[in-house]
C-alpha cells in the first residue's frame, strides 16, 4: 500500500514537472512569452474598439492597466499582475504577485498578442523563469505550483480575449 501510494504521487509530481515544461519560452530572448496571430474578421479600427470593449470588462482599473492606447497604429500595451495563492493550514493565503506585460495589435482581419515579461514582486523583482531553474538556489518545489497558476491565468485570459474579439452577433430586426 505505501508503494503504490508514493508511485501515485511520484506520477503526480510527473504530471507537475510536464506542466512546467508546457509554458512558451521564445527561443531568443529565452522569456516565457505567450503570442499569437488570430484572425478574426473586422477592420483594425473594429478591432481596436473590440480589444478596447474587451479590456473594459477584463480589468477593474483599465485606465490603469493600460499604458498605451494608440488607435492610429492599432497598438494597445497593457501592464498587470497576477496574484499567486498558496494553501496553509486549510486557509487560501496570498503568496506573491507575478507583474506581466501584454501588447495588442490590430490589423485588417487580424490581431496579434504577445504576453511576456513575467516578474515576481519580491524585495526586488525577479524573472519568473528563475521558477522554472529548478538548480537555482531560490527554487523550492512551490515554483511547480506558481508556475502552473501563471500559465492557467494566462491561458484563461487568452481564451477570453478571442472570444471578446469576435464580432458582435447579428441584432435580428424587432419584428412584431
Amino acid at each position: 500500500m505505501i508503494v503504490a501510494s508514493a508511485l501515485m504521487l511520484s506520477g503526480l509530481n510527473v504530471i507537475a514537472q510536464d506542466q512546467v515544461t508546457k509554458i512558451p519560452v521564445d527561443p531568443e530572448t529565452k522569456l516565457i512569452a505567450y503570442k499569437d496571430v488570430v484572425t478574426v474578421p473586422g477592420t483594425s479600427a473594429e478591432l481596436y474598439n473590440r480589444a478596447i470593449e474587451w479590456i473594459n470588462t477584463q480589468y477593474k482599473n483599465p485606465a490603469d492597466a493600460t499604458k498605451v492606447r494608440d488607435q492610429a497604429s492599432g497598438v494597445i500595451e497593457i501592464v498587470h499582475r497576477i496574484e499567486l495563492t498558496k494553501i496553509e493550514k486549510g486557509t487560501t493565503l496570498v503568496a506573491g504577485r507575478v507583474d506581466y506585460s501584454m501588447k495588442l495589435e490590430m490589423k485588417e482581419g487580424r490581431f496579434r498578442y504577445t504576453i511576456t515579461n513575467f516578474n515576481v514582486k519580491d524585495v526586488s523583482r525577479q524573472p519568473l523563469e528563475r521558477y522554472m531553474d529548478k538548480q537555482d538556489k531560490a527554487y523550492t518545489p512551490a515554483c511547480d505550483d506558481y508556475l502552473k497558476q501563471v500559465d492557467d491565468f494566462t491561458l484563461k485570459m487568452i481564451e477570453s480575449l478571442k472570444q471578446g474579439m469576435q464580432p458582435p452577433a447579428a441584432k435580428k430586426p424587432d419584428t412584431w
